[in-house]
């Protein structure tokens, strides 16, 4: 099990400086888009990689809300083959932008491509989104192809399970044992309105403040309410061995200050 760490920082203009920053924190690995390899092109990525030694753990598509969207996700996999990475990374539709029945047919042309390049289709449930609330995790996970697995992400679990309240996601980790191939790690500092603007969220009402607010609560590692010693346990005891990958998305500072903060805060956690 190795730890990563995601690109979202640093962007197309600067992913390659990224993979440095992130190697010389002494992660493992890394998380990107298929959208940042394209731009820096995959063989520079590739060699950026070997030159600080990381590994490619996942690509993530876009959002999975349109044909065109589902066949350049499914051309992904063999980007993704091709540079060593375990898992392709979908993202659902939002709230009211697609039925059903397209997006049970668009998981399945994906999960067809990943199959035929030998990668592992992963789900990241995710607020806002057809797949955000529980029932809806399990729901898409039996109805997509049996190759299908979920990215667990400790903050967009937090805001869907009562139990989770006291920043305890621990339950997430062991209801979804059988499914989980693949775990982000981030922190929820929810403000006074938190609870609203989830409702807001999941009912589809994308008012830019409402989207800001919501998304401006994910935080650093150790600076929210999530208990990442209970996560950790929870893991080991459904013996999780995969890989897990700090995904911070609100700069505040230095990108590498922020990549170095949150693995030292992961390894206090673990022992490392």
């Amino acid at each position: 099990m190795g730890v990563g760490f995601t690109t979202i920082m640093y962007g197309e203009e600067s992913l390659l400086d990224g993979l440095a920053d992130i190697g010389a924190c002494r992660y493992d690995g890394v998380e990107t888009s298929l959208g940042e390899i394209e731009a820096v092109g995959a063989n520079a990525f590739a060699e950026q990689l070997d030159a600080y030694d990381l590994d490619l753990y996942c690509t993530m598509g876009e959002w999975l809300e349109t044909q065109g969207a589902a066949d350049r996700i499914a051309a992904g996999a063999e980007t993704a083959a091709d540079l060593g990475a375990p898992y392709l990374g979908i993202l659902p539709p939002h709230r009211g932008t697609t039925d059903d029945d397209d997006f049970e047919r668009w998981l399945g042309e994906v999960c067809d491509a990943a199959a035929d390049a030998g990668v592992t289709p992963v789900l990241h449930h995710h607020g806002g989104t057809k797949v955000e609330q529980l029932d809806e995790i399990e729901e898409w996970l039996d109805r997509a192809p049996d190759n299908l697995g979920l990215l667990w992400d400790s903050a967009h679990h937090f805001p869907y399970d009562p139990e989770s309240a006291d920043g305890d996601v621990s339950g997430g980790v062991r209801r979804f044992a059988d499914d989980i191939e693949y775990v982000h790690l981030k922190d929820v500092a929810p403000g006074a309105n938190f609870d609203d603007l989830v409702e807001a969220i999941s009912a589809g009402e994308f008012k830019l403040d409402t989207v800001f607010l919501y998304y401006d609560a994910f935080t650093d590692l150790g600076e929210g309410v999530i208990d990442f010693a209970a996560v950790h346990e929870a893991l080991d005891e459904i013996g999780y061995d995969g890989h897990i990958t700090i995904e911070v998305e609100n700069q505040n500072k230095p990108p590498v200050i922020h990549a170095k903060e949150n693995l030292d805060y992961w390894w206090s956690i673990t022992g490392q």
